[in-house]
């Protein structure tokens, strides 16, 4: 199959009549739609004439069952939310609670154009049945989806959270085994955090991830109070704790780091560790600025996530390239902090690097994961400006067409194999008697 419009981005660039050839998921080929045809003629060709050709996006950290919070906790202090919201819903879900919010945050995600999420999943419930659930939703709708399964043992959190390190490491290795060949979920291990991973725990996550050559995740200093925290603790802030158990490598992905200060922003690059930025969730809880200009200058990898739908009512990554880019500017109060093209790979390129996965770009050898905007939409006038528009102007209505391994998942901005109607009836029945 040959995919081909009007316009594509290739590499930040703006290409004319370009084209992909696909092959079993991959793309083959890509260049001049005459000259990709002319190599293979027997192809069928997909013209989606007045579109924009863009790499799908990339969804570094989200929690999918918060999709099922959105405007319960919302303007509340963190811990008020997470005991009115987190704490108070989620244990009622169950595994088709878990599969419903999946099935809606996915869904959603397809629409605005992101082809791949990493979903830092911790309702465990003593096995992973849950998260077996979450994978399920993804294969439904066709979308390309990591497992960060959780590490947590806080006492001070709901039971289903919590595990025995023991536990976590045979659940973990046993579900990273059972998708190891699994054409488009991947498992990585995910402590969820200093306060939510005892010491121990850390140290069992971080092996486990190493034995099976997995990246890790971990959040870390999104609020000023887990610096304090840490410091309690530890002695450390929090990067230096890590650093300080022997754990930082360049296997780890921070989330957040609002709160890293020059010397843990340097450690960071120094160790060759990764962040997943997630701006509209730090600015919806007032958490602070991650320095990311900072970051990205000492050659730190940074990917761009929505977070979990109780911290940030929107899952799209176009809009958190945006956010991104104009919370940095106004932070440095510089409007030239930080460009276009950075952001945009933030949430294409690097943030398939970040995952490790070969997604996020339209070249040769990679998946062949492909949005096609509406080139008609007012939102991407002039066209001149494409790769300006789509960062700072494009609305979400642009998006037509959405592939994943070469797959349609989006046509005409609906979704192809699980009709909206059915994920909505299904939130609706799962929350009809929550109270706010």
């Amino acid at each position: 199959m040959i995919l081909t419009s009007d316009v594509a981005l290739v590499e930040g660039a703006r290409a004319e009549r370009f084209a992909l050839r696909v092959e079993a998921g991959a793309i083959v080929d890509a260049g001049p739609r005459a000259e990709v045809v002319a190599r293979a003629p027997s192809a069928t060709v997909v013209d989606l004439g007045r579109r924009a050709m863009l790499p799908g996006t990339v969804n570094a950290h989200n929690h999918s069952f918060q999709s099922l919070l959105r405007g319960f906790g919302d303007d509340l202090p963190f811990l008020e939310w997470r005991d009115k919201a987190l704490y108070r819903y989620s244990p009622r879900l169950g595994r088709e609670g878990v599969f419903t919010g999946a099935l809606f945050a996915f869904g959603e995600m397809a629409l605005h154009g992101v082809t791949t999420v990493c979903d830092f999943f911790y309702l465990n419930d003593g096995g992973n049945e849950n998260a077996e659930a979450v994978i399920e939703a993804a294969e439904r709708l066709g979308m390309r989806v990591v497992m960060a399964r959780c590490f947590y043992d806080w006492e001070g959190a709901p039971s289903l959270y919590r595990e025995r390190p023991a536990e976590a490491r045979a659940r973990f290795l046993s579900l990273y085994k059972k998708y190891a060949a699994h054409p488009t979920a991947r498992v990585q291990a995910a402590p969820h955090s200093l306060h939510g991973a005892s010491r121990e725990m850390l140290r069992v996550a971080v092996e486990t991830a190493r034995e099976v050559g997995a990246p890790w995740h971990i959040h870390l200093a999104e609020e000023k109070y887990q610096v304090d925290d840490a410091l309690k603790a530890y002695g450390v802030t929090p990067l230096r704790a890590v650093e300080s158990l022997g754990l930082l490598g360049d296997d780890m992905i921070a989330v957040h780091g609002c709160w890293f200060d020059a010397g843990e922003r340097a450690l960071l690059a120094a160790r060759g560790a990764g962040l997943a930025y997630n701006p509209g969730s730090n600015m919806f809880l007032g958490d602070g600025v991650t320095d990311v200009v900072d970051l990205v200058a000492r050659g730190v990898r940074v990917g761009l996530g929505t977070d979990g739908g109780c911290s940030n009512s929107r899952v799209s990554v176009f809009d958190e390239m945006r956010s991104c880019a104009l919370l940095q500017k106004v932070a440095r109060t510089d409007g030239q902090a930080i460009d276009a093209g950075t952001v945009f790979r933030m949430g294409t390129a690097d943030g398939g690097a970040l995952l490790r996965l070969p997604v996020g770009r339209l070249i040769v050898g990679q998946r062949a994961d492909v949005v096609f905007a509406d080139l008609d939409d007012p939102s991407l006038w002039p066209e001149q400006s494409l790769d300006k528009n789509v960062v700072y102007a494009m609305s979400a209505r642009a998006v037509t067409d959405v592939f994943v391994e070469g797959a349609e998942v989006v046509r005409d901005r609906r979704l192809v194999r699980v009709p909206l109607d059915e994920i909505r009836e299904r939130v609706r029945a799962l929350t009809r008697d929550w109270v706010r």
